[in-house]
């Protein structure tokens, strides 16, 4: 989840590579062009313009490939509450699925009303253990938790998100049995660290947290995002699918950061947006051209010009 304002690059601003090919982008080392049931983007950095807007074209793009049968997925980091962005451009279903795959939600309801469909809570204890574990291999890293509707935070966690927390008191507190929302789900932890890089920060975590825990980043900062263990954006949308009927093989997927890494692997076809990090380019199938430049747009019209 990035923080809620302007967004940077997640590296040195990589070369913007040219609209993608259908010979090269679409058939992969001579594999068939498989027809796609489902795509599924992540938002920020990807489908939203840097300035959190969905540009015309994508707006058109969207519509088309819903009015042409493709299920269209939100697969996002951002909270529930945080989905207005794109909530005027849902269409059938009108699920996304939030917090790095802890919960598939009902967009049609208005912000903070909306029905959660499907929730992989992050246990307590497990939580617990991972902040623990976490300030000990890397001392000075402060937390927030992130509910289904509510969110906490310790007292020195910087105010990254632009909204107010509902309890200030240390992470062990607010994990205790007895803690603020503590009939709540848990989906995710929120880890911040002033100093350190942000891989090495995440390297460091995995190694720390272990099975406790999947840790994974989506900004530019040293705010890792820590989730139920096996819960990635990968692993519910697997479930989505399955409860569909629709095979990985008929998903295109496109993403920009860590957090997408496991959906671009999983998914048919994927493409690395224009600006995305290094080891979301070696994850994924193909590439397209920056989210300020429409990429997913890109990709969507030409799969929809090749079902023609």
């Amino acid at each position: 989840m990035r923080e809620n304002g302007p967004v940077t690059s997640a590296t040195g601003t990589p070369e913007t590579p040219a609209a993608p090919k259908l010979s090269t982008a679409l058939e992969q080392g001579g594999i068939p062009f498989v027809p796609p049931r489902l795509i599924a983007t992540d938002l920020d950095g990807t489908l939203l313009r840097d300035d959190k807007s969905v540009s015309p074209r994508t707006v058109a793009a969207l519509a088309a490939a819903e009015e042409a049968g493709i299920e269209v997925f939100f697969v996002t980091g951002r909270p529930a509450r945080w989905m207005d962005v794109v909530s005027d451009h849902v269409h059938g279903h009108g699920l996304a699925i939030c917090g790095n795959g802890a919960a598939v939600v009902d967009l049609h309801g208005s912000p903070g009303a909306h029905r959660f469909v499907k929730v992989r809570e992050l246990a307590r204890e497990n939580a617990l253990d991972a902040v623990l574990l976490l300030r000990d291999a890397a001392p000075g890293t402060v937390y927030a938790v992130e509910q289904t509707y509510g969110f906490h935070q310790e007292p020195a966690y910087p105010k990254l998100h632009m909204e107010i927390p509902d309890n200030l008191a240390p992470a062990e507190e607010l994990l205790a049995s007895d803690g603020p929302g503590a009939t709540e789900p848990v989906l995710k932890i929120l880890a911040y660290h002033p100093d350190l890089d942000p891989d090495a920060f995440l390297t460091l975590a995995r190694l720390a947290v272990g099975d406790r825990a999947n840790v994974t980043r989506s900004s530019p900062s040293a705010l890792l995002e820590l989730s139920g263990p096996g819960v990635s954006k990968a692993s519910t949308l697997a479930l989505c699918c399955a409860e569909r009927g629709i095979s990985h093989e008929e998903v295109v997927a496109f993403g920009d950061m860590p957090n997408d890494v496991e959906m671009l692997t999983w998914a048919g076809q994927s493409y690395a947006m224009g600006n995305a990090h290094p080891d979301v380019i070696a994850a994924a199938s193909g590439r397209t051209v920056a989210n300020n430049e429409d990429g997913v747009a890109v990709v969507i019209e030409q799969l929809l010009a090749a079902r023609a």
